[in-house]
């Protein structure tokens, strides 16, 4: 088996593949073959011993917000095996040569969508539930009213107002990539708005944006579902907003499904006459992966009075395996015999971008704690997390 970055054809072969694999349908694919013959993606691929094509892997490449900061992360997609080659490692000997270029690329963290969450932890990946969906009726926000400007966006106007609010929001939240326009016009594109049923709106107040919604609207019997994308607010001014623009669809829809970022609970804010006819479900389709166990150590927020070592496994990344010195002002290489604490490549991914506090990192198998421990709860605390992006 040759595992390989792909270039030319073999991008458009990856195509083939994923067309395949995906189900999805296509009437004319040689049409599309200028096009994915010249993309720049970096697209892995694993062939046989006749070099046919038998699996592949994309590497799209985004700056991701973390505590504060942006860092380098990579978004695995497409992943795609062609049913006569497995059962045959393909995905795995994939991985075994993407995951060490991505750390020598400057990649921090890798994120995924997971088919199968015990297939990926092989990899080194591990589950962050990231959000939250809130079945409910309209009528329930009833003492949510917005009177401001509402401002519905159409084909061809600028996003400005979408990025103010977005600039605004994001950073507070761990996995928020740093969008520029060209992404933001991504997630408001629709080809057939009327055909789609996708609708984007800004809300202002004295003439300022400070919130956005972009939903869909869904054909159900007895009554249609809102759903929506996305939404995101500049203050509590801007929640508020979007709340009262939901709650002015009572008459449209039987049920709206809203997804907030984890740390924004809904059922914890929300004034509502009747809160447990609000269903919560939580969502656990999205896993990270730690790259540079280094870098991503000096990135999350530290106390002033940090100082702890941490000793880091990690089977596939041999640069991870070491113990560190963790301070407020950097981390370094350490000699110390015994780390404060010891774990692989998992539980501190969870750790590092806020869904796993040290209590529940305790009661893990691949986790253990000989020291400081005062100081680790300081270090490793729950934080907000928002995910947007699909890859």
């Amino acid at each position: 088996m040759k595992i390989k970055k792909l270039e030319g054809k073999e991008r458009f072969d990856a195509y083939l593949t994923a067309v395949y694999c995906f189900h999805m349908r296509v009437e004319d694919p040689e049409a599309e073959r200028v096009v994915y013959e010249a993309d720049v993606k970096e697209d892995w691929g694993a062939f046989d011993e006749n070099g046919t094509l038998m699996g592949r892997i994309l590497n799209h490449k985004f700056d991701f917000y973390l505590d504060g900061k942006t860092v380098r992360c990579g978004g695995i997609g497409a992943v795609a095996t062609l049913p006569e080659y497995r059962d045959k490692g393909v995905i795995k000997a994939i991985f075994k040569e993407l995951l060490p270029a991505a750390y020598k690329d400057g990649e921090v963290i890798s994120a995924l969508y997971p088919f199968k969450h015990e297939f990926y932890r092989k990899q080194g990946y591990e589950v962050v539930p990231a959000w939250n969906e809130y079945s409910l009726t309209p009528g329930l926000l009833c003492k949510y009213r917005f009177d401001g400007e509402v401002c519905k966006w159409n084909a061809g106007d600028p996003v400005t107002d979408f990025m103010t609010v977005y600039n605004a929001f994001a950073p507070q939240f761990n996995m928020a990539l740093a969008r520029t326009e060209e992404c933001m016009q991504e997630h408001l594109k629709v080809d057939k708005p009327y055909m789609d049923r996708k609708f984007s709106y800004v809300m202002k107040q004295d003439g300022k944006p400070i919130a956005y919604v972009i939903f869909t609207d869904i054909r159900h019997d007895p009554a249609a579902i809102l759903q929506v994308e996305e939404c995101a607010w500049t203050g509590r001014d801007g929640f508020h907003a979007v709340l009262g623009f939901l709650a002015r669809f009572e008459a449209d829809y039987g049920t709206i499904k809203l997804t907030l970022p984890k740390g924004i609970d809904l059922l914890r804010v929300v004034q509502s006459p009747l809160a447990y006819d609000i269903e919560k479900i939580p969502q656990q389709n999205f896993m990270v992966r730690v790259i540079n166990a280094k870098k991503l150590l000096e990135a999350i927020y530290k106390p002033a009075d940090c100082d702890f070592t941490i000793k880091v496994s990690d089977e596939l990344i041999s640069q991870n395996n070491a113990t560190y010195r963790v301070q407020a002002d950097g981390v370094k290489a350490s000699r110390k015999e015994k780390a404060d604490i010891e774990l692989n490549e998992r539980a501190l991914a969870q750790l590092a971008v806020g869904c796993l506090n040290l209590d529940e990192a305790m009661l893990r198998k691949d986790v253990t704690v000989n020291g400081k421990e005062e100081m680790l709860r300081r270090v490793f605390v729950e934080k907000k997390i928002f995910v947007g992006e699909h890859f």
